[in-house]
């Protein structure tokens, strides 16, 4: 509010032709203020006219009034001099070469505050106030301030294009209306806007509901991906849950098991022990029974021999000696059977079935690198294999090779010989025109009738086309001459790379392989050549 008042006394207190505080201020007879020099100048402009005027409202004065000072107005403005009161910043208030100047100043004009479609003018909050308070200017509009105005004038007959004709579409003034536009259908613009209007509207309406419905998507797909990352969130916490009793749980048997064995294994090795010192007593017991018949079968006193005979030679055979001397660990041996039995299909859940996050980073491919060669009986018989079969160039002449069941007859394709399994990633590098494939292998009438029977390609020209069965992809890409490949043949992940000082991904594809692949080079034009890269 204090600084609506500190603008109201800057206004009141400023020249309306300098925009300044007055200096020596004069009043006219239309109680309008201005410097003594300002309104002087003014007149002397206007005085060949022989008719002068207020530079703000444009009251005329007959004969040139004279100018005395107003002493009271004066005092006020030396009054807010020294309270410190200026006229605003003339950055902010004069007009710059980006804004529209008010048509009335004179000398520096301030920026342009409304334009008026009548006057064909712009005008200043100051020189603005005629419009508001004169019943002159009732009928005029008012626009935001603009300097395009010359655009609403006719530049055939200098009117107002207060008109519009539908059949040209343009806005055209009365006299064209009634000239070279007389048969056309034609009505005023205030009418034409109108109906504009109203279908501008219609479309605003339409476009906001799609925008409701879009904006309802979008908090749908934003529930999802709440929803899927609390679901998440719970199976991370789940499964670490479920895995820790799991690995609690074999902790705990792991440990009843080994106190199963070593008790298993104290009370056998007790129980063996104690059989072997009975066996050590018997045969103590039997090498002094047979040191004693030693000694007898060495007497000459056949008397003796006689009588001790009998009692020394009776027979002594443990009964237990055909008893086993420990048992075997017949749990032990059941719970190692489960565990063995159990661990591959642990594996394969864990690995093969589990998926798994893709990987992207060459560096991360390259240790999946793959060797690939070409298998010279499915080349076509225009294709030259060099570098132990990992090269091939488009002779443009039928090389005289024996022909053979799985060879290309019209496509100039071949196959690689190894079959891609689990993980793969391989690179080739080209020139010219060449497709880079992956494909299944199929009978020689599937690949006459259409190269591959069911393939995925990258078609490498001026730029990169992705081809699968009908369907193509356009990549908008830098060409570059070396194309990287990964496989993950099991995630069902299949992705084609740019590769140069980086690697930037062409096009990915995720699916189901329900058959063995192969790698496959086609070229294009004669001289074009494609080889799998070695890292060796």
């Amino acid at each position: 509010m204090a600084q609506r008042a500190h603008r109201a006394d800057e206004v009141q207190f400023c020249c309306s032709v300098c925009l300044d505080l007055l200096k020596d201020p004069v009043t006219l007879p239309c109680g309008h203020n201005y410097c003594v020099s300002c309104v002087t100048t003014s007149w002397d402009e206007e005085d060949q006219k022989k008719l002068l005027s207020c530079p703000q409202c444009r009251q005329t004065f007959g004969p040139r009034p004279a100018l005395a000072k107003n002493s009271l107005l004066a005092e006020l403005v030396e009054e807010l001099k020294e309270t410190g009161l200026r006229a605003a910043p003339a950055d902010r208030r004069y007009a710059g070469p980006e804004d529209v100047a008010c048509d009335v100043c004179a000398g520096r004009k301030l920026k342009a505050f409304k334009s008026c479609l009548v006057c064909l003018a712009s005008y200043c909050e100051q020189h603005l106030q005629p419009h508001y308070d004169s019943p002159a200017f009732k009928k005029h509009t008012l626009v935001e301030a603009s300097a395009n105005l010359r655009e609403n004038i006719c530049p055939r007959h200098d009117e107002a294009m207060k008109m519009f004709c539908r059949t040209d579409r343009q806005s055209v003034c009365y006299l064209c209306s009634v000239d070279e536009h007389k048969s056309h259908d034609t009505v005023l613009a205030a009418t034409e806007r109108t109906e504009k209007q109203e279908e501008l509207d219609r479309s605003r309406q339409r476009i906001q509901q799609i925008i409701q419905l879009l904006q309802m998507d979008v908090k749908s797909m934003q529930q999802e991906v709440e929803d899927i990352n609390r679901f998440a969130d719970e199976a991370v916490v789940d499964g670490e849950r479920i895995f820790t009793e799991m690995i609690s749980f074999m902790n705990k048997r792991i440990s009843d098991v080994k106190k199963a064995i070593r008790s298993h294994q104290k009370s056998n090795v007790s129980r063996v022990k104690e059989l072997q010192e009975k066996l050590e007593q018997d045969v103590a017991e039997l090498k002094r029974k047979d040191a004693e018949l030693e000694q007898l079968s060495r007497t000459d006193d056949n008397a003796h021999f006689l009588k001790s005979y009998p009692s020394l030679s009776q027979r002594t055979e443990p009964p237990y000696l055909m008893q086993p001397y420990f048992e075997r660990l017949g749990f032990f041996e059941e719970v190692m059977a489960a565990a063995t039995a159990t661990r591959p299909k642990m594996q394969t859940v864990l690995t093969e079935n589990w998926p798994v996050p893709e990987i992207s980073e060459r560096d991360e491919m390259l240790q999946y690198f793959q060797e690939i060669t070409l298998d010279p009986n499915t080349a076509n018989s225009s294709l030259v294999l060099s570098k132990n079969n990992r090269k091939i160039t488009r002779n443009g002449k039928h090389i005289p090779y024996s022909k053979h069941p799985d060879g290309f007859t019209f496509r100039t394709q071949v196959f690689s010989t190894e079959e891609l399994t689990g993980r793969c990633y391989w690179e080739v590098e080209m020139s010219g025109h060449a497709v880079v494939e992956v494909a299944y292998k199929r009978t020689l009438m599937d690949i006459d009738e259409g190269a591959f029977y069911k393939s995925w390609a990258l078609f490498c020209r001026d730029g990169f086309t992705f081809k699968q069965d009908e369907y193509y992809v356009i990549i908008s890409a830098p060409r570059s001459s070396r194309v990287g490949v990964f496989l993950d043949h099991r995630a069902g992940f299949l992705s084609f790379y740019s590769v140069s000082e980086t690697s930037t991904l062409l096009h990915r594809v995720r699916t189901t392989f329900t058959e063995q692949l192969y790698a496959g080079l086609w070229l294009g034009s004669t001289g074009d050549t494609a080889e799998f890269c070695s890292l060796k």
